[in-house]
């Protein structure tokens, strides 16, 4: 039985598994138990393996990549059109299996161990930071059940919640006082923990060539630099910068047919997480452009007053994704143009 390709199913306990010859007739459908999927693999001879990328999808792919698989990872929203019937384990590894044999299909690239160590400080950083707004809100909510209105912003919290558990003439219940000063402790324990997080991306950014240059692009700085590399991965597999741009989702959707074009809004396709760092380092960017007068800052003030300041965020951050892509790609510095 020679396999040419084989759709695997991935799943945390039971795996199924469809494969094809170079006929792309059916020759092998199999159930296997987690602990049997190794040994299955090393049996039989090197050929394609696709699945989902999905939950621990890179570790397999490093796994199976160990055997002399080549391995195919393959967006979920790409291996819905191929599915037959009503969705099963089967049938999804069947819809695997044929999409990975489409000539015109985008695959993922696999991330290494230490790319997805980084990914997971910034996950877990992005999950404190959550908390911390949370944190920030139940405060101000629960002042303002007391008649005590604090502004916005978590900096006016932490300065003057210590002022209002001092003053005894704000007629604070002694128990509401203890809650409060358990909130302000925790507060501080955040802010804590994501400073000890920024500090390990920034040592990260400053050990890594690649992160130091793509540091030079105004509104990129230690935290969306390190993001970006370790979430991309192999940066060619991206033909160009408007392809790497519409992978983030920050291109607008087309609804175009009959010869005429009509854009909507961008996509949001892709890592909403690299899409908001990107927006907002380019928000910051905008605020301090308006007082320049080189060829960027002048597009941006064009485009500011004919469509305003959060498309025209939205749109710089467009273009420094395509300025990101070039610079990975081709290995270069960052060249700003002159005026």
């Amino acid at each position: 039985m020679e396999i040419m390709r084989i759709g695997l199913d991935l799943a945390k306990n039971v795996f199924e598994v469809f494969g094809v010859d170079q006929k792309e007739q059916p020759v092998l459908r199999k159930t296997l138990k987690r602990s049997q999927v190794m040994n299955f693999f090393a049996r039989i001879d090197p050929c394609i393996v696709a699945f989902e990328s999905c939950g621990s999808a890179h570790h397999w792919a490093r796994k199976l990549s160990t055997l002399g698989h080549e391995v195919r990872m393959i967006a979920p929203q790409f291996v819905s059109p191929y599915r037959k019937n009503d969705k099963n384990d089967h049938n999804d590894a069947e819809a695997i299996c044929e999409a990975a044999g489409r000539p015109s299909m985008h695959f993922v690239s696999v991330k290494s161990e230490e790319q997805q160590a980084v990914l997971m400080v910034h996950r877990v950083r992005s999950l404190v930071v959550g908390e911390r707004t949370s944190l920030v809100n139940q405060i101000r909510g629960l002042l303002s059940e007391f008649g005590i209105v604090l502004p916005q912003g978590r900096s006016h919290v932490r300065s003057q919640l210590p002022r209002i558990l001092e003053d005894a003439e704000n007629e604070l219940p002694v128990l509401a006082r203890q809650v409060f000063a358990n909130q302000y402790e925790k507060l501080c324990d955040l802010d804590r923990q994501i400073d000890q997080y920024d500090k390990q991306l920034e040592a990260l950014a400053r050990s890594d060539e690649d992160a130091k240059r793509l540091m030079t692009l105004e509104g990129i700085g230690p935290i969306t630099a390190t993001a970006l590399i370790a979430s991309v991965g192999d940066i060619h597999t991206f033909k160009n910068g408007r392809q790497f741009a519409a992978w983030l989702g920050l291109v607008p959707r087309q609804w175009s047919t009959g010869g005429r074009a009509r854009h909507g809004r961008i996509t949001k396709r892709g890592d909403a997480y690299l899409r908001t760092l990107l927006i907002d380092g380019s928000r910051a960017v905008i605020r301090y452009l308006m007082n320049k007068d080189d060829r960027k800052s002048q597009w941006v003030k064009a485009v500011r007053e004919r469509r305003g300041f959060n498309k025209a965020a939205v749109a710089l951050a467009a273009k420094h994704a395509r300025i990101l892509w070039a610079m990975l790609a081709k290995g270069t510095d960052y060249q700003p143009v002159a005026a």
